[in-house]
């Protein structure tokens, strides 16, 4: 259960993930807002050596063409689920502190319902953008109604009832949440399409497969399909290792790479009570710990960093408060003082002992790119050396495969460019 915590350009991609994602032994989760020369590309020719490549990249930052689709709302055919699919939304859209207010959750709870009714049957996901711009259609509301599910029937018929006013602004916050799928090409990659392989986390769970889920950050993303499908294969997984007698065997590895900002998960430190325990691995990782703090909020995060068993510090760590709690936990020493005084008698020397930080708060904001605090239960504070996946003897191999990769993104970027010129060229 890793927490590490690290400022941007610091060594946590080279010297942890891709490191931990070249060894893993079974299924592995990456999510990151980037591919060329760093994660993706790195590590995409090693995994497909030992199983299947599935890449979610909705917003096209690696230019890869869609060989998938996932149902994203598998999990939604009953309340809890479909509840859960909308706070994704909800969540990648607003922070912690504001995400309780009465408009965010009546959108939220709107979501959910009509979530729950294109799930129940088996609906694709873009009538549920239909619904949202027209909320006097009731076909929503019959579809709950059919397959049992009264009471929400009843509740979204409410809402669409209701003040006009207050209906409009809660169907508007709910457009805004689901903007992301207003673009048919990200839309696309969540539509059934019976000419392409389904990607389905039971199955993954128990494969040698590699999910790339990749996602822009900040506003317009699609950060809520990349955390929805993170959350949906970490569950998945917990299902089938407590049907196999507890744990997964061989474990799946999670890298939620920048995680505040394309993995937004809202019950992630939750989660991290029991994943580990089930041979899930997660391995958040963040730029900063007030990074945390606004994505979960100051309890969320506090429980997140406090349920992982390793603790991960590098270099960058400017908050001030956070360094003197770790400059703490490094403990003291005693140090020897030496004192000398002269007089007319002669000299006399006194030696007295004084306690002392081991590791001051400044040393900690100054540790230097590849040097790391492990904090790892049962033992003392460690400082460590990282040592980056180009300093390997898989070195020679990954590093010529990184380039290709590479290459390719810049190769698909190109053709794509001269396409779209030629065809305003045309147009």
């Amino acid at each position: 259960m890793i927490v590490a915590i690290m400022a941007p350009r610091s060594g946590k991609t080279s010297g942890l993930a891709i490191p931990a994602i070249l060894s893993a032994p079974g299924p592995v989760l990456l999510t990151s807002n980037k591919a060329a020369n760093d994660a993706f590309t790195t590590t995409v020719d090693a995994r497909a050596e030992v199983g299947t490549i599935w890449t979610l990249d909705p917003q096209q930052i690696a230019h890869h063409p869609r060989e998938m689709w996932w149902d994203i709302l598998a999990d939604a055919r009953d309340l809890a689920g479909a509840k859960r699919l909308a706070g994704h939304f909800v969540t990648a859209s607003v922070d912690e502190s504001s995400g309780s207010d009465f408009w965010s959750t009546a959108a939220s709870n709107t979501l959910g319902a009509l979530f729950l009714a294109a799930a129940s049957h088996r609906r694709p996901i873009t009538d549920v953008l239909a619904w949202l711009a027209m909320p006097a259609d009731r076909t929503p509301v019959d579809l709950l109604t059919d397959a049992g599910h009264h009471a929400v029937a009843a509740q979204l018929q409410g809402t669409v009832s209701g003040a006009t006013e207050t209906r409009d602004g809660i169907y508007e916050t709910a457009r805004q949440y689901a903007s992301c799928l207003l673009d048919p090409d990200v839309a696309a990659w969540v539509t059934p399409n019976d000419d392409l392989p389904e990607f389905q986390p039971f199955a993954f769970a128990t494969s040698r497969d590699t999910l790339y889920l990749l996602s822009k950050d900040g506003g317009g993303s699609a950060s809520a399909i990349i955390a929805a499908a993170a959350d949906a294969v970490m569950r998945a997984a917990v299902i089938v290792a407590e049907r196999s007698g507890g744990r997964l065997d061989p474990p799946a590895l999670c890298v939620l790479d920048e995680a505040a900002n394309v993995c937004r998960i809202s019950d992630l430190p939750d989660l991290y009570s029991h994943l580990g325990s089930r041979g899930v691995i997660p391995m958040t990782i963040l730029q900063s710990y007030r990074q945390g703090q606004r994505c979960w909020g100051e309890a969320g995060m506090d429980a997140l960093y406090s349920a992982a068993t390793i603790k991960i510090i590098g270099s960058g760590i400017d908050d001030a408060d956070f360094a003197d709690r770790l400059s703490r936990q490094v403990g003291d020493h005693e140090v020897q003082t030496t004192s000398v005084s002269t007089s007319e008698g002669g000299k006399s020397t006194s030696v007295s002992m004084r306690t002392e930080r081991i590791l001051p708060p400044d040393a900690i904001r100054a540790l230097p790119k590849g040097k790391v605090l492990l904090l790892a239960t049962g033992i003392r504070v460690a400082m460590l050396n990282l040592k980056p996946w180009y300093k390997e003897p898989s070195a020679k191999v990954v590093g010529p495969a990184s380039a290709r990769a590479t290459k390719a993104i810049t190769e698909r970027a190109l053709a794509k460019s001269i396409g779209q010129d030629d065809l305003g060229l045309s147009a």
